[in-house]
C-alpha cells in the first residue's frame, strides 16, 4: 500500500541500490564519492585534450567523446539515485523513465562502437604506424564518433518506443536503481518474446561484433608487440593493453550477460549487480586507464599547471 499511494497510476516505483538502514548510508556515500570522481576524472580529461595542442589526434578525439559519454551516462543514473536517496522518495515518473532508458541506450550503445573504434585506433598505430596518418586522418576520427551516436541514438530510438508502448501491469515497481529494459520487461502484462529477439539482434551488432572486432584487434596488436627487439617497448605494450582489455572484459561482459539472456533467467539482485560494471564501474577507470596512465596526458597535466601558476606570478 505505501509503495502503491507514492506513485500515480503512470509513475513507476525504482526499489533502488540500498534500503532505508544504517548499511545504505555508508554504500551512498560511496556511490556518492564514485561519481563526483568519475564527472571530475572525465571533465578534467575533456578540458586537457581541448587546452592542449599535443592532445589534438584522433586518439583523443575518440577518448574526449568517450569521456563525454561516460558523464552524460553516470549522470542520468546515478542522480536519480542520489535525489531519490536524499527526499526519501522512490517515484520515476513515465517521460522520466522513458528519457532514462532512451539516454541510456543510446550511450551504452554509442560506446560500444566507440571502444571498437579506439581499439581500431591502437590497431593501425601499432600494426601499421607508416599508414596512420591516412588511415586515421581527422576526417575518419569524425566520421567515427559522428557514426558511434548516431547508430546509438537510432537504435535507442526503436527499442525506447517499443518497451514503452507495452502495457505494464500494477504495481509498476522496478526491482532496479534505474530504467533498464531487463528490468520493464519484467513488469510487462503481455508477451514479449518477439520483441526479445530484436534485442538479440541488437546485442549482435552493438555487443558481440564490436567485442569480437577489438579482441581481434588486441591478438593483432600483441602479435606485433612480440616480434619487436626492446624489451621495455614490450613491457610497455603488454601492461597497456592488459589493462584496456580488463577494462573491456568488465564493460561487455555483464553487459552481454544482462541483454543477451531470457527474461525468464534474470534475477534482481543479478541485474543489478552487474549493471554496476557498466554504468558506475567502468565510466569511474575509463580515465584512468586510457589516460592517466599516459605520459603525454600527464605531460599535458603538468604544463596546465605550470602556465597557471606563472600567470598568477
Amino acid at each position: 500500500m505505501i509503495l502503491e499511494n507514492q506513485t500515480s497510476s503512470t509513475d513507476f516505483i525504482l526499489l533502488g541500490l540500498f534500503s532505508s538502514s544504517h548499511t545504505s548510508l555508508v554504500f551512498f556515500s560511496s556511490l556518492f564519492i564514485i561519481f563526483i570522481l568519475t564527472v571530475t576524472e572525465n571533465a578534467l580529461l575533456i578540458f586537457l585534450i581541448h587546452r592542449d595542442s599535443c592532445l589534438h589526434s584522433p586518439v583523443y578525439f575518440l577518448l574526449s567523446h568517450l569521456s563525454f559519454m561516460d558523464i552524460l551516462h553516470v549522470s542520468n543514473i546515478v542522480l536519480k539515485v542520489i535525489t531519490n536517496f536524499l527526499s526519501g522518495t522512490r517515484t520515476i515518473s513515465f517521460a522520466g523513465c522513458g528519457f532514462q532508458v532512451f539516454l541510456s541506450l543510446t550511450l551504452l550503445g554509442g560506446e560500444c562502437l566507440l571502444l571498437a573504434a579506439m581499439s581500431y585506433d591502437r590497431y593501425v598505430a601499432i600494426c601499421h604506424p607508416l599508414r596512420y596518418a591516412m588511415l586515421m586522418s581527422d576526417s575518419v576520427s569524425v566520421l567515427l564518433a559522428t557514426g558511434s551516436w548516431l547508430v546509438g541514438i537510432l537504435n535507442s530510438i526503436v527499442h525506447t518506443a517499443y518497451v514503452l508502448h507495452f502495457p505494464f501491469c500494477e504495481p509498476r515497481v522496478i526491482d532496479h536503481y534505474f530504467c533498464e529494459i531487463p528490468a520493464l520487461l519484467k513488469l510487462s502484462c503481455v508477451d514479449t518474446s518477439h520483441y526479445e529477439q530484436g534485442v538479440d539482434v541488437s546485442g549482435i551488432i552493438f555487443l558481440l561484433i564490436p567485442f569480437s572486432m577489438i579482441s581481434v584487434s588486441y591478438v593483432k596488436i600483441f602479435h606485433t608487440v612480440l616480434q619487436t627487439k626492446s624489451s621495455e617497448a614490450r613491457r610497455k605494450s603488454f601492461s597497456t593493453c592488459s589493462f584496456h582489455m580488463v577494462v573491456v572484459v568488465m564493460y561487455y561482459g555483464p553487459f552481454i550477460f544482462t541483454y543477451m539472456r531470457p527474461k525468464s533467467y534474470h534475477t534482481p539482485g543479478q541485474d543489478k549487480f552487474l549493471a554496476m560494471f557498466y554504468t558506475i564501474l567502468t565510466p569511474s577507470l575509463n580515465p584512468v586507464i586510457y589516460s592517466f596512465r599516459n605520459k603525454d596526458v600527464l605531460k599535458a597535466m603538468k604544463n596546465i599547471l605550470k602556465s597557471n601558476f606563472h600567470h598568477k606570478n
